[in-house]
């Protein structure tokens, strides 16, 4: 006989228990008028039979929704997942939708997923996605799926999660200039897809979609407006050291170095050490995001704190709202600057000009 066949179903279950199919359905559910006695009747017969309940798939097609909320990354997964605040917004996103009863379905913009935008979902958040996704928006939105972005370029029919990027790198470079650093050097994060590392020039920004690092870059310049830079392969120590040892070896030296990333950060203060530069008497080095990161000890790096988790959790709440019909309203976080030890006063331009200073 045909597994399908003899599987118990809903009809024999309302049979059994003298009860039509639809308020078997809704006892199941607690989504209707049954009372307390014909559900446990309903749930002692289903128990007799050994039936389940209803198939969640079946309920999927009669609402029209899978359950599912899409989450774009910029990064490949296994990058995504090695930087902390990716890590602690997804945790934020999970737990405002796990408390809804979605799922998440991980997704990279990163041309390895071809047709993101037909994968079956009811919502998707878009994390700092900005390069060429202007197709697959419009799809979403043909489709009628709601879309939450953070940390974004500004979408026609998408609500926005955003973060003071550019204020909050303006902050930090104020603190530098009141330190008395005339000469600053920036290590963003990527500016296009492809990762390219190599100096910052003003071809390279104009043609980048770049959402954040062109924010911060910004900000950066509202206060050092030439200043240079060395844009890095993505977020991490590894790709700090090597940015990091392109901007300490230009002459004249930068007596400080403005990083995207906290991640970036220590990379750079690695390259400072192998020059034989002492973080901060020699150079000083401001982060942006708050991570802890293991290995930083003894610095305690100068950053600008971002609230990951509550971003995270925002946009989550947004997309439920979204699905819901509600009145969603998109989000605008800051950033905290939390002085650690890495940054310091400028040395005299003798000094910093010259061999790595002597400390007494």
């Amino acid at each position: 006989m045909n597994a399908e066949a003899s599987r118990p179903t809903l009809a024999a279950v309302a049979a059994l228990a003298g009860v039509s199919p639809s308020t078997a359905s809704l006892a199941f559910s607690g989504a209707g008028p049954v009372s307390e006695s014909t559900r446990a009747k309903v749930l002692a017969a289903a128990e007799q039979l050994g039936y389940a309940g209803p198939d969640p798939r079946a309920q999927s097609l009669r609402r029209g929704r899978s359950g599912i909320i899409g989450v774009v990354i910029e990064d490949r997964l296994s990058d995504a997942f090695r930087d902390p605040m990716n890590l602690a917004m997804l945790d934020g996103i999970a737990d405002e939708l796990g408390s809804d009863g979605f799922g998440l379905l991980l997704l990279t913009d990163t041309g390895e997923n071809a047709d993101i935008s037909l994968a079956p979902m009811d919502g998707v958040i878009l994390v700092g996605c900005s390069r060429e996704l202007d197709r697959p928006v419009t799809v979403f939105r043909l489709r009628g799926i709601p879309i939450v972005a953070i940390e974004a370029e500004p979408i026609q029919g998408v609500l926005p999660i955003d973060l003071d990027n550019r204020d909050a790198t303006a902050r930090g470079a104020r603190h530098l200039a009141e330190l008395g650093h005339e000469r600053v050097a920036l290590v963003t994060l990527p500016l296009d897809g492809d990762r390219a590392t190599g100096e910052l020039t003003e071809s390279r920004i104009a043609q980048s979609r770049a959402h954040t690092t062109l924010e911060r870059i910004r900000g950066a310049r509202d206060v050092y407006a030439a200043a240079p830079g060395w844009v890095a392969g993505g977020s991490s120590v590894q790709d700090g050291i090597e940015a990091g040892l392109a901007v300490l070896g230009a002459t004249p030296r930068p007596t400080a170095v403005i990083a995207q990333s906290d991640l970036l950060a220590l990379g750079v203060i690695r390259a400072a050490e192998s020059l034989g530069l002492a973080v901060p008497d020699d150079v000083s080095v401001l982060g942006f995001d708050g991570v802890r990161i293991e290995g930083a000890a003894p610095y305690e790096i100068t950053t600008l704190v971002q609230p990951a988790v509550a971003k995270g959790r925002a946009a989550g709440r947004a997309v439920i709202d979204l699905i819901a019909g509600a009145d969603a309203k998109g989000s605008a976080f800051t950033s905290e600057l939390r002085v650690g030890s890495t940054t310091g006063r400028a040395l005299s331009a003798s000094a910093s000009e010259g061999a790595p200073a002597t400390r007494r």
